[in-house]
């Protein structure tokens, strides 16, 4: 469970959610990512930072620019967790039911 505490931490912000939804279309550079925001660069940096924590996205060297991907990986596992958690909460459900 603590595994998915930085994800869950990181997506709470509006900011970092609406990066990995520009994400989600492609690969972006900082400074591309920057031109959707109304922020100063470090500030978009910070919350980069803060998806690469959490492991949702990573980065990778490619000539002089650095480009932001996601980690699909983690998100599968964070969306493992809520069929988990949906899944076993209905079996409650029924079973408060048959009682």
């Amino acid at each position: 469970m603590s595994v998915l505490n930085l994800p869950f931490k990181a997506l709470s912000d509006p900011t970092r959610r609406a990066i990995i939804l520009l994400l989600k279309e492609r690969d972006m550079t900082a400074g591309e990512i920057a031109e959707h925001f109304d922020m100063t660069k470090p500030s978009i940096s910070h919350h980069l930072n803060a998806l690469k924590q959490a492991q949702l996205v990573q980065d990778e060297r490619k000539g002089q620019n650095i480009y932001y991907s996601l980690n699909t990986t983690v998100f599968q596992e964070v969306v493992g967790w809520f069929f988990n958690l949906f899944h076993q909460g209905e079996g409650e459900v029924e079973h408060e039911k048959n009682k």
